[in-house]
C-alpha cells in the first residue's frame, strides 16, 4: 500500500511561498526584505496555478520560490538586520525609561551612516556572488549607469543625502575619465530624454543614459527609498568595475581628487589619474616627416651596404667577379641561403601613428567652447576622440586648456547663438543683448571654424569630421539621427529624397496638389488684376476740356471693342453650360450616357494611373484573403497582428512625408 500524501507536502504547494510567510521566516521586516531580495537578485514569481498552492489566495497575493528564501536564510545580512533591529528596540527602551545617558550611549555606539559616516554593512561579497565573472558585470552595466547619472543630477533632499550624490558624481567620473584614456566611447546620441551614450569595453557594448544639465525637479510620487535600495548596490558594483578597468590599463584607483578644483566646477579637471599609462598618454603622438632622423637609414646597415658597394667596385671591367676554383667547388656544394646582409636591412620604417582612426578623430583640432554650449558633455566627448587642447569661458569652471577665446591655436570653436545684428555704442565697447564676449558682436577670428554642437555628435557618429558649412551659426541643421537605429525598407529616411520614397498614390496626390495650388495661385491673380483695373478705372478722371491740345494717353474708358470682348467671354461661359444641359436632357430622354467633353491629356493620364492603382491595390488584397483562408487559426491571428504593426508603421511614414512635403514646399515658397 503506497504512502499517503499529506496536503501542503509537495507540488506547487511546497514549491512556492508567500510575501508574508517568507518575511516571517527571515524574521526581518518587510523594508528590510525588500532590500535584501533586490541586492541578491530575487524576484517574485507567478504559479501556473494559484488555487494549487493555497485556497486563500488573492490577486495581490505574492509568490516567491520557497528554494529563493530557504537561501536567504545563510545570508550574513540577516544579523545584520537583526542586531540594527535589536539595538532599536534597546535605544528606545532607554527612551522609554527617560534613561537619556544611556540611549546616547546606544546611539553613539550604532554605526549609523547620517551621524558617523560608516558603513553598517558592505556588499562586496553580494558583487562577487551574482557576478563570478566580469564579463557579466559589464552586461549589467547600462541600468547601473543609467542610475548613478541620474541621482548626479539630483537636488539634495532628506531622501536623497548630499553624500549619496557626492559618491555618484564621483564614480561616474571617474569612469568616464576611464574612457577619455582607453578611447572606448563609439557613438552618442541628443534626445528629449537626454544624452544616449554607447561605449564598447572588452568586447561589449554599453548604452546608457545621461540626463541634461537642468535644475531637476523631485516630486513625491517617487518611492525613492526603492530607489536608493538600487543606488547602494550599484555604488558597490561600480566601484569594483572601476577599480578592474584602471587596473587593466596601468592606471591607480582611486585617482588623486582635488576637492578645490571640485568646488570651483573642475569635475574632469578635478582629478589626476597615476599610473604607467599616463605618461605616455600625455605625450602627442610623433609623425613621421622627411626631416626626422626616425626615417633615416640605420648606421649599420648603412655600413654594410656601403662594404657590399666597394666589394661590388673591385669586380673586372666587364662586371664579372673573379671566382677561385675553390670558391667554385664551395658554391656547389653548398646549398643556397637567402639572408639579409644586415639585421634590419630589408624592413621599411613604418609610421607609428594613424590619423584616420576614429579614435583620434579630433587629436589635431583646438576647441573652444562659448559660455551658452553645455561644457560637460562635449568636453568629455572631445576628450574621448583625441583632443587633449579643450578651452572655455572662466566662468564655466576650472581645468581648462585656455580661457582665452583670441587665442590663435584654436582651430575650432562651438557657438549656440543666433547670428545677431548687435548694436554697438559710440565709445566703442561692443556688446550683444544675451551675454558680454571678449570679441565684438558676430566678430569672427580669420582661420579658425565655427560650428554649432550638433557638429561634434554627428561626425563622431559618422566616424569623420562633417563639412563645417552645413553648421554654421545661423544655418538650418541637417536631421540628427540615432546611431542606434537600422534603417528597414520602405520606412522613412530623412537623409533619402522625398521623390525616392514616396509611393505612387502619394506622388500623385503630390501632383494634384501641385496643379490645383497653381490654378488657385493663377485665379487669385487674375482677380488681383481686375480689382487694381476696376480700382484704376473708377479713381481715373476723363479729361473734358476746352483745351483742344489735350493729352492723347489720357484713359477716357473702355472701348466698344473691349466690352464686346468681355461680353463674348460671358456669352461663352453661359452657351458652356448650355451646352451641358443640352447633353445632359438629350442623355435622359434617349437613355445613353452623358456624353463628356475633351480631358486635358495630363489630368486624363493621371485618372488611368489612379485607376490603375486602385485595381492593383485591390487584386493584393483580394490575393491576401485567398492566401489567409490557406492558414490556420492560430497563423491567421498573428498575420493579422503583423499586417496591423505594418500598417500602423507605414501611416506613421506616411505622416512624416507629408509633414516633410509640406516643410519643402513652404521654404520653396519663401526662397521664391
Amino acid at each position: 500500500m503506497g504512502r499517503i500524501k499529506k496536503k501542503g507536502e509537495s507540488g506547487n504547494a511546497k514549491n512556492y511561498i508567500t510575501r508574508t510567510h517568507a518575511v516571517k521566516k527571515l524574521q526581518i521586516s518587510l523594508p528590510d526584505f525588500r532590500k535584501l531580495c533586490i541586492w541578491k537578485g530575487i524576484f517574485p514569481r507567478e504559479p501556473r496555478n494559484k488555487r494549487k498552492v493555497s485556497k486563500s489566495v488573492t490577486s495581490s497575493t505574492t509568490f516567491y520560490y520557497a528554494k529563493d528564501i530557504q537561501y536567504l536564510l545563510h545570508e550574513p545580512l540577516l544579523q545584520k538586520f537583526r542586531e540594527q533591529k535589536v539595538l532599536e528596540k534597546k535605544i528606545s527602551r532607554a527612551l522609554g525609561r527617560g534613561d537619556l545617558g544611556d540611549a546616547n550611549r546606544l546611539e553613539k555606539n550604532a554605526s549609523r551612516p547620517e551621524k558617523t559616516g560608516k558603513p553598517r554593512y558592505t556588499l562586496d561579497h553580494v558583487i562577487r556572488e551574482r557576478y563570478p565573472t566580469f564579463v557579466d558585470a559589464l552586461r549589467d552595466l547600462d541600468d547601473c549607469l543609467s542610475m548613478l547619472f541620474l541621482f548626479a543630477n539630483l537636488p539634495s533632499t532628506s531622501t536623497v543625502p548630499a553624500k549619496m550624490i557626492a559618491r555618484c558624481e564621483r564614480l561616474t567620473l571617474e569612469f568616464q575619465h576611464y574612457l577619455i584614456v582607453s578611447q572606448s566611447l563609439r557613438k552618442s546620441f541628443l534626445s528629449i530624454k537626454g544624452i544616449y551614450y554607447q561605449a564598447n569595453i572588452q568586447g561589449e557594448d554599453i548604452l546608457w543614459l545621461v540626463p541634461y544639465k537642468f535644475n531637476q525637479r523631485v516630486v513625491g510620487d517617487v518611492d525613492f527609498r526603492i530607489m536608493g535600495t538600487f543606488i547602494e548596490f550599484y555604488m558597490t558594483l561600480l566601484g569594483f568595475i572601476n577599480f578592474r578597468l584602471y587596473t587593466s590599463v596601468g592606471l591607480k584607483y582611486p585617482p588623486k581628487f582635488d576637492q578645490t578644483k571640485d568646488d570651483e566646477a573642475g569635475e574632469l579637471g578635478a582629478f589626476k589619474l597615476e599610473g604607467n599609462l599616463v605618461t605616455g598618454s600625455d605625450e602627442a603622438p610623433k609623425q613621421l616627416t622627411n626631416d626626422e632622423e626616425e626615417a633615416g637609414p640605420d648606421p649599420k646597415t648603412q655600413a654594410e651596404v656601403n662594404k657590399l658597394i666597394r666589394q661590388m667596385r673591385e669586380t673586372d671591367v666587364d662586371g664579372d667577379r673573379v671566382e677561385t676554383e675553390a670558391d667554385q667547388d664551395a658554391a656547389t656544394d653548398a646549398i643556397d641561403k637567402f639572408e639579409p646582409a644586415a639585421p634590419g636591412g630589408d624592413v621599411l620604417p613604418q609610421p607609428n601613428h594613424s590619423g584616420n582612426e576614429p579614435e583620434s578623430l579630433f587629436a589635431n583640432c583646438t576647441f573652444y567652447l562659448s559660455r551658452e554650449t553645455p561644457r560637460q558633455p562635449l568636453e568629455f566627448i572631445l576628450r574621448s576622440f583625441g583632443c587633449k587642447r579643450v578651452g572655455w569661458d572662466a566662468t564655466l569652471g576650472e581645468g581648462a586648456y585656455t580661457t582665452d577665446e583670441r587665442n590663435p591655436a584654436i582651430t575650432h570653436q562651438i557657438v549656440d547663438r543666433p547670428v545677431i545684428q548687435a548694436t554697438t555704442q559710440e565709445e566703442g565697447n561692443a556688446e550683444d543683448n544675451q551675454t558680454s564676449q571678449k570679441l565684438a558682436p558676430n566678430q569672427r577670428m580669420p582661420g579658425r571654424v565655427y560650428v554649432q554642437p550638433q557638429w561634434v555628435w554627428d561626425s563622431i557618429n559618422e566616424g569623420e569630421m562633417q563639412r563645417p558649412d552645413l553648421y554654421a551659426p545661423g544655418a538650418q541643421l541637417p536631421p540628427h539621427l540615432s546611431p542606434f537605429v537600422q534603417n528597414t525598407q520602405g520606412a522613412y529616411d530623412p537623409t533619402i529624397p522625398l521623390e525616392e520614397q514616396q509611393t505612387e498614390g502619394e506622388a500623385l496626390e503630390d501632383s494634384e496638389e501641385e496643379v490645383e495650388e497653381e490654378e488657385a495661385e493663377a485665379d487669385e491673380d487674375d482677380d488681383l488684376a481686375m480689382k487694381k483695373i476696376g480700382s484704376g478705372a473708377e479713381g481715373m478722371d476723363v479729361a473734358l476740356g476746352s483745351d483742344e491740345d489735350g493729352d492723347d494717353d489720357a484713359f477716357g474708358g473702355f472701348s466698344d471693342d473691349e466690352k464686346a470682348d468681355g461680353a463674348e467671354e460671358l456669352d461663352d461661359d453661359d452657351q458652356a453650360a448650355e451646352l451641358q444641359y443640352q447633353r445632359e436632357l438629350e442623355a435622359e430622354l434617349t437613355g445613353k450616357p452623358i456624353k463628356q467633353a475633351a480631358l486635358n491629356p495630363q489630368t486624363k493620364a493621371k485618372a488611368e494611373a489612379r485607376k490603375q492603382l486602385a485595381k492593383q491595390a485591390k487584386e493584393e488584397a483580394e490575393d491576401i484573403e485567398r492566401a489567409k483562408g490557406m492558414l490556420s487559426k492560430k497563423k491567421r491571428k498573428l498575420f493579422e497582428q503583423m499586417q496591423y504593426t505594418n500598417s500602423k508603421k507605414s501611416a506613421e511614414d506616411q505622416k512624416l512625408r507629408a509633414k516633410r512635403r509640406k516643410l519643402e514646399k513652404q521654404k520653396a515658397k519663401g526662397k521664391a
